[in-house]
């Protein structure tokens, strides 16, 4: 059973996805938020495994509300899955890079809602790393030809072993794990587990966070 924290300033929408979770057989609501500051308390308070985040909500909106669930060393575990509108690719980017681990339309079927948040909470990033790199090019990488290496992102990039680094490339071109393994002649199950072992080490949700970190630190460039 997946606990879900659904977040969203409009009564109205908050209380129509809460009930279609609700009638879910695996997932129970465990709460609801009115914005990213009661999202945040309640999530502090209820540990769901997934909060369903709106993105513009009055105060503390959902990107920063997402940034502060993520990096809460007590909420771990709690994925946040962004509920928004496809239009707005740039705070799509921004909440990624707060740790989001995907998003998802507001006008998606319910079961696609329900899939998605299965998604998230078993680890997987609901935004493949080639569309990831398409947002990056479009809103983070305007000027990346002549802008240095982000200072947080190249000490990150550090971290790694050489190795690491090499799979952290594959990820940012959008190789899954079984792609990786057969690029370096390892097995899936190495290649997954450099994988976590680099999430771990540069303190990342997911592999769209990577992706951000290869062109932000500069292993990776535009055009590559």
């Amino acid at each position: 059973m997946t606990s879900v924290l659904v977040a969203d300033d409009q009564p109205l929408i908050r209380r129509a996805v809460a009930g279609i979770l609700e009638s879910h057989p695996d997932i129970s609501v465990a709460g609801q938020a009115e914005n990213g500051a009661e999202a945040l308390s309640l999530a502090r308070e209820l540990h769901p495994d997934v909060v369903l985040m709106d993105i513009r909500m009055p105060g503390l909106d959902g990107i920063e509300a997402t940034e502060l669930i993520c990096e809460d060393p007590d909420l771990s575990e709690t994925k946040v899955l962004i509920l928004t509108t496809f239009e707005e690719d740039e705070y799509v980017v921004a909440a990624l890079r707060a740790g989001a681990s995907g998003f998802i339309g507001k006008g998606a079927e319910p079961e696609d809602i329900a899939r998605a948040i299965g998604s998230v909470h078993a680890g997987d990033s609901l935004l493949s790393p080639a569309a990831t790199r398409g947002l990056i090019h479009r809103y983070v990488l305007a000027d990346a030809r002549t802008r240095p290496a982000e200072p947080q992102a190249a000490a990150a990039l550090a971290k790694l072993t050489d190795r690491e680094a090499e799979v952290l490339l594959l990820v940012a071109r959008g190789l899954s794990n079984g792609e990786i393994a057969e690029k370096l002649f390892i097995s899936p199950h190495t290649a997954k587990t450099h994988v976590n072992r680099i999430m771990t080490k540069v303190r990342s949700h997911d592999r769209a966070q990577l992706v951000i970190l290869a062109y932000e630190s500069g292993l990776l460039a535009p055009g590559e």
